[in-house]
């Protein structure tokens, strides 16, 4: 096919991107971009705490992602503040914002102490709604009921961290859920008109590229409105640190190039109608047992992703067994 025959074609979701790209979609909803201010609410998880374990996911570190004006000692109106002038500053456009409740299990505590935490954040001038993350063991109908009342009036969406769809590898790493909790609560949770997010790690120990790239058939049947994708990174002091040293073999870390191809692979078995919001995590080099992708930030890994699904006339969806063409986009 020619350049520019490549250049015209339009895809399903409404333009010549080869994904469908998370800042299109808002754009689409909103006319804009809206900007997520992060938030740490002091929540833990349940593999912490005993309930359904200890010492938490083997490959944890939340200080890794979290950026510096997101703190728990501050009170949830404060950390918006901080965080909406720390985007004004980087993104000038930055008008509105969704509060991301980020750090550990979102919706782990009774649901009134979840109401005065959201009501906090929805009370914020400029705050659009929310962003939640959490554990598929994490809800119940009670709290769906509510976050189903309140994205009546807002823009509420549940991400889920399933990170693998294979029971073997969520014991391995002490996930504490199973695979059936995460097509449960995910199924759940769309049949109440919740946006509905999940989450998947990439190169966790145990599984091989035809596992990973099998679980593109799985989660494609899931009624998902956005994914996130990112490559297993390991954190320097952390369960899986240790792990790695004693057990290498266990591992088959990702390289840059290495990883775009499998993502590409992996996103044309995709069910075209899920908006892919994340492809590639970013942690500080020096916190990291081992880098091997150097500095690169994430707008470049995606750069570099889009041009090769160019370069081979390819896009996500193009080879997917569960053909959805739902627009994500109401």
């Amino acid at each position: 096919m020619s350049q520019d025959n490549k250049e015209q074609r339009v895809y399903p979701w409404g333009n010549s991107r080869r994904f469908n790209a998370y800042s299109d979609y808002f754009k689409r909803r909103f006319g804009e971009r809206l900007q997520k201010v992060t938030i740490d609410a002091g929540f833990t998880c349940p593999n912490r705490d005993g309930t359904r374990g200890y010492g938490g996911c083997t490959y944890c570190d939340n200080d890794a992602f979290n950026p510096s004006y997101c703190q728990p000692s501050k009170d949830i109106a404060q950390q918006i503040r901080q965080g909406m002038d720390f985007h004004k500053k980087r993104y000038r456009r930055a008008r509105r914002y969704l509060a991301y409740f980020q750090a550990y299990s979102n919706t782990y505590a009774p649901l009134e102490e979840l109401k005065g935490v959201y009501d906090q954040a929805l009370e914020q001038p400029g705050v659009m709604g929310l962003v939640i993350g959490t554990r598929p063991d994490c809800i119940d109908d009670e709290k769906l009921d509510y976050f189903a009342r309140l994205s009546q009036d807002y823009y509420i969406i549940l991400e889920y961290g399933i990170e693998s769809f294979y029971n073997r590898t969520l014991e391995h790493i002490n996930r504490g859920h199973s695979v059936e909790d995460s097509i449960v609560a995910v199924e759940k949770t769309a049949q109440r008109g919740i946006h509905t997010g999940a989450h998947l790690i990439f190169g966790l120990p145990g599984e091989t590229r035809d596992d990973m790239l099998r679980e593109a058939d799985i989660i494609s049947q899931l009624p998902l409105d956005t994914v996130k994708f990112h490559q297993l990174q390991i954190i320097k002091k952390t369960a899986m640190a240790r792990e790695y040293h004693e057990h290498p073999e266990n591992f088959n870390l990702f390289g840059l190039d290495d990883y775009i191809d499998f993502v590409i692979r992996f996103m044309e078995k995709l069910n075209p109608a899920f908006v892919v919001e994340r492809l590639s995590g970013e942690v500080p080099p020096w916190m990291l047992v081992e880098d091997t992708w150097g500095e690169i930030r994430a707008h470049e890994v995606r750069s570099k992703l889009e041009q090769r699904m160019h370069d081979q006339d390819t896009w996500q969806g193009r080879l997917a067994l569960y053909n959805s063409y739902k627009q994500s986009n109401t």
